[in-house]
């Protein structure tokens, strides 16, 4: 079957190259599981319903205005809330009820590797008992890639809207493993700049944490929809298969999360690991000044010994031979002797004392 591509992302489709309603991507009808029409507007998927009531509308958008989803509301009348819901953005996951329509806000990450960053987009989706609407409020998910599943597998696109919800989750799930694997591959290169002693790693490391508690954030609050959506089964006798497929799906994304927390384990223990190995190269350059500090104190020590065992001897000498007129010694027979043996005595007891002291 023929895809139809109207104001995507990365498509220069006009709606009018494709003679489809402005901002509408997608429009299919669907009875037991395979397309049966293409409708061009909204008007012409009512009258199919109307003309086919077994069958199944799954419309997608992108950034609708008010204006569209005013007539999609009037046409498969759907509450008021649940529209301004599905205009309004920067949304946490979410799900709610209005009435007949099951209202689903999610945030889709996408990981930028050039940046290490986790771009997130939007997407709500609006469904009743016969119709799902998908709004694309940014330029991920591409939603194509559920249809074309889905389309393959009929037996299971037959069991109704849930069965389109469940499809679109599987492929979300599918981009959060991809978004986890992104940030592995920056984990194993980041380990390798800790033990290289890259000096900027630490930011690197603190930048990419935040970036994977973003993301966190959004594979719990996935989680927390689909177990929303299976405490409903009883409720709104979710056939059993669906029940199976959607069990899957949380199995997946528990391993996404399993990983996501391992990641993030590890960037912490990474962060301390290379904090730890900064505070050992700080020690030992403390501990070679301190080294260096402590030979030159020693070396200061033996040169002020050896000045005052020179000094001592210099200040007799210099008593001398100051040439007084009076001086006792001058007219005495071992004054000279007595003169050297004083400087002799005075130099020795001074090394005496500074070798036991260890300055020599």
């Amino acid at each position: 079957m023929e895809e139809l591509l109207v104001v995507c992302s990365n498509e220069a489709v006009t709606a009018a190259d494709a003679g489809l309603t402005f901002g509408m991507v997608d429009a299919g009808l669907y009875i037991s599981g395979h397309r049966i029409a293409t409708p061009s507007s909204f008007s012409e998927a009512r009258a199919g319903l109307v003309d086919h009531p077994e069958a199944m509308a799954w419309i997608g958008l992108y950034r609708p205005t008010s204006q569209i989803i005013s007539e999609l509301s009037e046409f498969f009348g759907f509450n008021e809330r649940a529209a301004a819901e599905a205009l309004s953005t920067h949304h946490r996951s979410k799900l709610k009820r209005f009435g007949e329509t099951l209202y689903v806000a999610l945030t889709i990450p996408q990981y930028i590797d050039a940046h290490e960053d986790v771009d997130f987009g939007e997407l709500h989706i609006l469904m009743g008992a016969r119709f799902v609407i998908t709004v694309r409020q940014s330029d991920t998910p591409d939603l194509r890639v559920a249809r074309r599943r889905m389309e393959t597998r009929p037996d299971e696109l037959a069991l109704g809207p849930e069965a389109v919800l469940f499809g679109i989750l599987d492929q979300i799930v599918d981009e959060d493993e991809v978004v986890v694997t992104g940030l592995e591959k920056d984990v194993v290169e980041i380990e390798a700049e800790v033990f290289s002693g890259k000096p900027d790693v630490s930011r690197r490391i603190y930048l990419l944490s935040r970036e994977v508690i973003d993301f966190q954030r959004s594979t719990r609050a996935l989680r927390e929809i689909i177990r929303d959506l299976e405490r409903g089964f009883r409720t709104y006798q979710t056939p059993k298969a669906l029940q199976r497929s959607l069990g899957a799906i949380e199995d997946h994304l528990e391993h996404v999360i399993d990983r996501t927390d391992e990641t993030r384990s590890l960037l912490r223990d990474m962060l301390t690991v290379n904090a730890t190995m900064i505070t050992q190269e700080q020690n030992e350059e403390m501990t070679q000044l301190s080294a260096v500090s402590n030979r030159q104190n020693e070396e200061v020590k033996k040169i002020s010994a050896w000045a005052a065992i020179i000094f001592a001897p210099s200040l007799v000498g210099t008593t001398y031979g100051m040439n007084f007129t009076h001086m006792p010694e001058l007219d005495w027979q071992y004054g000279y002797l007595m003169a050297l043996g004083l400087m002799l005595a005075t130099s020795v007891a001074l090394f005496a004392t500074f070798k036991a002291k260890g300055w020599l």
